[in-house]
């Protein structure tokens, strides 16, 4: 059974009350994500989507996950009467008849993880209003923190990986917090940025670095295990040529990253020397200013998805740049 039939199924035969009814209409064009549907009668109060984003996800206790790629954000109200625990085992269990593979959960007791990162209010609002309490105010106002239960993990849906989070709370509204529960519901497709393109150009390169402070490259190509450049890097070299002389107060650090496949010491050599080799190129070939540039290697310590397979392993092996 899918999360979408599981979560509807189950709301049909706890409530035959017409609770979907009581709510506000969602935002005009609003609507769940295609791989998991909202908790039945739950107002969709806001959602987002975005193209390209970088994510840092609680992954434990002590740990983060970062994941880039497209966003769906989206932020409900559930229906009155309905428990926290309840609302948010129900995702749960319906995750769990989908696939999907739990990496962290916590409920009430969430330590030192850090949400706020999660809760920014969405672009796109609902209208309407909740006991007199509008979208905007519903959305900045979203969940109380004290007793969060949390779930994240990754099912694989039409040849994908996905990352889901599904973060459920009291509404940190007074007056809403002991009838509505509150939850965020994201999914993240990983992807590489621009994809589709051999080479990021630089306009992308520019966009990329002052919104996020760096950006992962994927058309700086070397043999498996060499450090010397193949010649069908020339397009990003030439992108980032572009970018690095029409910014000159830009300083960056150009780094290396790999998969963990061979040896981590091996790896961090050769990570390093991939990124000397670029930096070596964009001075001699570009006459960008040595002391504008650094080179580090990471090897395997910065993944931006598992090293399980063949695709994973694609994504790690990238060239960042990142501003000094």
């Amino acid at each position: 059974m899918t999360i979408r039939r599981w979560l509807a199924t189950w709301a049909m035969a706890a409530c035959a009350c017409p609770v979907a009814a009581q709510m506000p209409p969602d935002a005009p064009g609003a609507k769940d994500h295609p791989v998991i549907s909202r908790y039945a009668g739950s107002w969709l109060v806001g959602q987002e989507q975005r193209g390209y984003d970088e994510i840092t996800l609680p992954a434990g206790p002590a740990a983060t996950a970062r994941i880039d790629g497209k966003v769906g954000r989206f932020f409900y109200l559930g229906p009155a009467g309905r428990g926290l625990a309840e609302v948010q085992r129900n995702y749960e269990d319906a995750l769990g008849k989908a696939g999907a593979k739990k990496i962290d959960a916590c409920a009430n007791d969430c330590g030192s993880r850090d949400f706020s990162p999660l809760l920014g209010p969405p672009k796109q609002l609902a209208s309407g209003s909740l006991a007199g309490w509008d979208a905007k105010t519903l959305t900045d106002q979203f969940q109380d923190r004290a007793e969060p239960r949390y779930w994240y993990g990754t099912l694989e849906a039409g040849g994908r990986t996905l990352h889901l989070v599904v973060l459920s709370a009291r509404s940190d509204i007074q007056a809403l917090r002991d009838k509505h529960v509150a939850t965020l519901v994201q999914v993240i497709e990983p992807k590489a940025m621009d994809s589709g393109q051999v080479a990021v150009d630089a306009s992308a390169l520019a966009k990329g670095l002052q919104a996020q402070g760096r950006i992962a490259l994927y058309g700086v190509f070397f043999d498996t295990g060499k450090a010397e450049l193949k010649p069908d890097s020339k397009a990003q070299l030439d992108e980032m040529g572009k970018l690095l002389q029409a910014n000159p107060s830009f300083k960056v650090h150009v780094v290396g990253h790999t998969d963990n496949q061979g040896t981590l010491e091996g790896n961090l050599a050769l990570s390093r020397q991939r990124a000397q080799a670029v930096v070596d190129a964009l001075v001699k070939a570009y006459k960008v200013d040595a002391r504008r540039l650094s080179a580090a290697g990471v090897a395997s310590y910065a993944p931006l998805a598992a090293n399980a397979d063949e695709a994973g392993r694609a994504r790690n092996r990238r060239v960042e740049l990142v501003l000094q």
